[in-house]
């Protein structure tokens, strides 16, 4: 299981329906797209934290492992905007308004990914898949998900368990074993994935399946209390960032 995966089925909002967690992640994603990059995008990604840490339970440094890839791309995203191609000053050079745009995009980008790491660190995709059906998803497209999410961790554990294999049969000594590894693995991995879907195949025809995978979903119903608690801070947030938009600006 996936560091996230374990931290989302362990939270303490596990029980919550996922409407309401949705209405909280999704929306604070929501406002670091609209509101203004500062101080609305660092008001957001302040608050994400804070929730993520305090109430949900997150622990940081689990959190830190699961931000940091997002947060990367985030860097990597914003830092092509420091210069500028074929400019009066050269083929590359620093852009004028480079610093300050640059910033906004990675305010935006890293309080919209901290938003919805807060939806996934408290939402199992158990819990949530299933109930997609009821809001209008059509059921084949939940069962491919539910299928390829399962067949997504089997997989994960083959490779680890051949890597595993090849370390201790000296297969990572020298560059070239390393290449030969590689190779097997990912040769071994393929075969194996084909094996395991023709398996579940002849299980589900073996079960009479037809054509819709039928799952128990935990009993949780949206909780008004909840919901109206995440509009108000959300509500705040935006009060907040037009209060200090003009003085910091």
């Amino acid at each position: 299981m996936l560091p996230i995966d374990a931290a989302a089925h362990s939270s303490r909002w596990r029980r919550r329906h996922p409407a309401d967690k949705a209405v909280l992640g999704f929306g604070l994603t929501a406002l670091a797209l609209c509101l203004p990059p500062w101080p609305g995008a660092a008001l957001v990604a302040l608050t994400a934290l804070a929730v993520l840490l305090g109430p949900a339970g997150v622990p940081g440094r689990r959190l830190w492992r699961a931000c940091r890839v997002p947060l990367g791309f985030c860097v990597t995203g914003a830092a092509t905007l420091l210069f500028q191609v074929a400019g009066p000053e050269g083929f590359l050079s620093l852009a004028d308004d480079g610093p300050a745009r640059a910033g906004e995009v990675l305010l935006r980008t890293s309080a919209a990914s901290l938003g919805v790491l807060l939806f996934a660190f408290t939402t199992p995709m158990s819990d949530l898949l299933p109930r997609l059906v009821r809001a209008g998803v059509p059921a084949p497209v939940v069962d491919v998900a539910l299928v390829t999410y399962r067949m997504s961790f089997l997989l994960l554990d083959s490779v680890r368990r051949v890597r595993e294999a090849q370390a201790a049969r000296l297969g990572h000594t020298t560059r070239a074993a390393a290449w030969r590894s590689l190779a097997s693995l990912g040769a071994t991995a393929f075969v194996r994935a084909f094996g395991r879907a023709a398996r579940l195949q002849d299980g589900l025809a073996g079960r009479g399946y037809d054509g819709a995978l039928r799952v128990l979903v935990p009993e949780a119903g949206v909780s008004a209390r909840f919901t109206c608690g995440s509009v108000a801070l959300l509500g705040s947030v935006t009060a907040l960032t037009f209060v200090l938009e003009g003085p910091l600006t």
